[in-house]
């Protein structure tokens, strides 16, 4: 059980990698392009609930809010109920941009895909889960899977 860290550490690095180096040409991060697939899912987040969805931490949020935010991609306004947080939104080019990243990435996750038979996927994902939640991470992993099958739609 010692090389599990390790092990876990491995393939997201090798994920992350490699899905920077295939996002790089549109100009996004495979972090920023987690943060966009969050949008998709819904219209409208809060800042802590993004970073909530997507395992971050508020800072790294806000960092990568400010930088999607400059190249046109969402759009942060005042929350309509609460007015210490932020509402965040893709934009029209942020939907777009979206897209394209999800085509440009979709050899990635049929590698994924195509390395485990259904019944191990499933089985690393509820194993993941308890890990997870085990640690004291809340898991999306629900919501975050059927983000990961379901294709981006177009406006």
């Amino acid at each position: 059980m010692r090389n599990l860290p390790l092990a876990l550490r491995s393939a997201y690095l090798a994920l992350h990698r490699r899905t920077d180096a295939v996002l790089s040409p549109l100009g996004l991060t495979a972090d920023q392009f987690v943060l966009m697939l969050a949008l998709t899912e819904d219209e409208t987040l809060t800042q802590k609930e993004l970073a909530d969805r997507i395992s971050s931490d508020p800072s790294t949020i806000r960092a990568m809010l400010v930088l999607l935010e400059k190249k046109g991609m969402i759009i942060r306004r005042q929350h309509p109920k609460d007015l210490r947080a932020k509402a965040v939104s893709l934009s029209a080019a942020g939907r777009k941009k979206a897209k394209q990243a999800w085509s440009v990435s979709q050899p990635i996750r049929n590698q994924m895909n195509g390395s485990l038979q259904r019944e191990q996927a499933s089985m690393l994902i509820e194993c993941l889960n308890t890990l997870a939640n085990s640690l004291g991470v809340a898991s999306q992993q629900t919501s975050n899977c059927d983000v990961a099958k379901r294709p981006i739609t177009q406006d």
